[in-house]
């Protein structure tokens, strides 16, 4: 991953699924702070593909019009101006092999030879899963998914990639049949938020973290993902798929990897996946009895939250009255590495939980406790390292330190990093790293296919396992609390419990 800015090749990005609200509120800013920026090509254009019929300045003035919206105040005019000269439009049925891949391969050439740009095309799949092979086999079929005469064909796929082990196999395979892996970029936003970049600086250019990042001194990881909104407009979609399909295989486990893996070679795509490929291969599957003590699903019930009540998941929209699909999920995993043996990680995501947050907690293990018998002092602070992914992008380091006076007491004290405080504030989508790298031909903060199929590897037990014993609790949590009770018993019972607040 080299740190240093990299020549953007003059390209054009192709986005399917480009009425969509992905294209609206995500890549369109992200394209624009990019360029605001500095590190977009003069020669670049952006065809959208949709599956609606529309016209080329009709879809310039929706775009431009969304911009304006979603890119914060006072966008620039002659950005937006620049922008508009770029964005061309194409639609009609995905499942046409004729009609929309003949038209977007005319306009393809029409654009590349009007704006004077090489043959480099990406394509942005922001279409449902189930269309990933269709639609990649059809641009191979009109010819343009292939690398040839020194110009480059990449493909950008949202998640999920695949639901479970067997469809994950199956989606590679049929990929790898008309497309190479370096083409293929499987995108998780996750890893463009700055501090989950950053933990590779962290860890490994701070001499002082890294000897200390192991089993002799760490006694356990947490790491939550926890959301206050429920399914809202996605019931349709999530009911199909659950927390723990919808997080934990891409982005928890993205999260786990840059936590735990040993350092890398070097910063090369290759080298860094690597190591983030050993760990998940190093994690302990689980066997049936394992999910039912290591495992825990919950679905959140009625409540308030902000003083407003909020309906359970079985009455949201386009959900099933008596649908058994998570809303919540909690696991106790084990690496089974040198590092890590005997250092549990627990992880959990959830909806409609008290606020919006991402963090990675290192706890680190108690000092002994003899020196301060004949004190006041009770217990020791226990050393805590917290990473925030989000909202607020920062690090937090946790200790003890003596209350001043005439007595031996502590007192906790945090010492605070924050991104916006240090560097100040950076409006991003998240998206802004990913779209950079992928046009630079970059693939480290994207998955390979290996690393894909052994993430479904672990966490497929689980849904066989729910899948063949409904729940019989569901709602087993309130709307505005942390979960069902069953995750706090799942660390309490190790002796430790959930960090719940925000520092």
């Amino acid at each position: 991953m080299n740190q240093t800015q990299r020549t953007v090749d003059p390209c054009v990005m192709v986005i399917f699924g480009a009425t969509g609200d992905l294209t609206k509120r995500k890549l369109f800013p992200a394209l624009y702070n990019l360029a605001k920026d500095g590190f977009l090509p003069e020669s670049l254009a952006i065809i959208g593909v949709g599956r609606q019929e529309m016209e080329t300045k009709d879809f310039r003035q929706k775009i431009i019009a969304d911009l304006k919206e979603f890119v914060g105040d006072s966008p620039d005019k002659k950005l937006l101006a620049w922008f508009e000269e770029r964005i061309f439009y194409t639609g009609g049925d995905f499942d046409d092999d004729k009609k929309l891949f003949k038209d977007l391969k005319d306009l393809l050439a029409e654009v590349c030879q009007n704006l004077n740009i090489p043959e480099n095309y990406f394509y942005y799949l922001a279409t449902p899963p189930q269309l990933f092979a269709n639609v990649a086999g059809k641009i191979h079929k009109n010819g343009l998914g292939r690398d040839e005469n020194d110009n480059w064909r990449r493909f950008i796929f949202e998640k999920p990639f695949g639901r479970d082990i067997e469809s994950a196999k199956k989606l590679n395979h049929e990929l790898a049949k008309i497309l190479k892996e370096k083409q293929i970029y499987r995108i998780d936003h996750y890893l463009g938020k700055e501090t989950v970049q950053n933990l590779l600086i962290f860890r490994f250019g701070n001499s002082i973290f890294e000897p200390i990042w192991n089993r002799n001194f760490i006694d356990h990881v947490q790491i939550t993902v926890a959301e206050e909104l429920g399914v809202e407009t996605r019931g349709g979609y999530y009911d199909t798929a659950g927390a723990l399909r919808d997080m934990i295989p891409n982005h928890i486990f993205q999260l786990i990897t840059l936590t735990a893996m040993e350092p890398p070679v070097s910063f090369e795509a290759d080298a860094v996946r690597d190591e983030q490929a050993k760990i998940l291969q190093a994690m302990q599957p689980f066997a049936p009895e394992d999910v039912l003590h290591n495992a825990v699903r919950g679905q959140y019930g009625a409540g308030e939250m902000k003083d407003e009540k909020v309906s359970a998941y079985r009455s949201e929209q386009a959900v099933a009255p008596k649908t058994n699909t998570e809303t919540y999920a909690a696991l106790k995993l084990s690496i089974d590495n040198w590092r890590w043996a005997d250092v549990p990680f627990y992880i959990r995501t959830g909806k409609r939980l008290p606020t919006k947050r991402t963090d990675i907690t290192i706890q680190f293990k108690k000092a002994p406790f003899m020196l301060f018998r004949d004190t006041t002092i009770e217990k020791l602070t226990t050393n805590r390292l917290v990473i925030h992914v989000q909202p607020d992008e920062g690090i937090t380091l946790h200790f003890g330190a003596k209350i001043p006076g005439p007595i031996v007491n502590m007192g906790e004290v945090d010492m605070d990093f924050n991104y916006v405080d240090h560097f100040g504030e950076q409006i991003s989508t998240g998206y802004e790293r990913l779209l950079y790298d992928c046009m630079t031909g970059d693939a480290t903060l994207f998955q390979r296919a290996d690393m894909v199929e052994a993430s479904w590897q672990i966490v497929s037990p689980i849904l066989d396992v729910w899948q063949a014993i409904p729940a019989r609790d569901f709602p087993n949590y309130e709307s505005g609390s942390w979960g069902p009770t069953e995750a706090d018993e799942l660390l309490k019972n190790d002796g430790r419990k959930w960090k719940n607040t925000v520092d």
